[in-house]
């Protein structure tokens, strides 16, 4: 396992274990086959609402107080405009290629394509956009929440 794999991995476990301290309640252990059985719902809280794309929420609830980890599924060739969300999130790329950038308008000269393993953040009310290529993406993100999307430009289709 590289080390960057290995370091997003432990991101994602220590959010979790964050969690299952904070409520004293909520102990989980979940392999990949038990995490692919949850439940997916469209594009839930904190999301950018576009089709196809899918949420699992592994850990709290992204739409009320306190820590949340979501899974999320993100389809192939889906460019998502800028925008903020108003909690301080941070992200491991689990599968696919995603690609990330940060300003107020999509540019896709200021993506940075993240591999398998990679990690980032999307701070408070930092206007960020990103996109896929030619395969899907699963990325994990945790935040504390209520979280929330609000775009800086009103979204178009995907071919702008």
């Amino acid at each position: 396992m590289t080390r960057s794999i290995a370091l997003g991995i432990a991101a994602v476990l220590l959010s979790l274990a964050g969690q299952c301290i904070a409520d004293g309640k909520s102990q989980r252990r979940m392999t990949p086959d038990e995490i692919s059985m949850l439940e997916a719902t469209g594009a839930g809280p904190g999301t950018s609402g576009m089709a196809g794309i899918r949420t699992t929420v592994l850990s709290g609830d992204p739409g009320k107080p306190g820590l949340y980890t979501i899974r999320l599924f993100v389809p192939a060739n889906l460019r998502i405009q800028s925008h903020v969300h108003r909690d301080q999130r941070s992200a491991v790329v689990v599968s696919g290629h995603w690609s990330i950038g940060y300003g107020d308008r999509f540019d896709a000269a200021a993506l940075k394509v993240l591999p398998p393993g990679s990690f980032y953040t999307e701070p408070a009310e930092a206007p960020h956009f990103a996109s896929t290529g030619s395969e899907p993406v699963v990325v994990y993100i945790s935040g504390i929440g209520p979280t929330d999307t609000r775009f800086q430009h009103q979204p178009t289709d995907d071919k702008e």
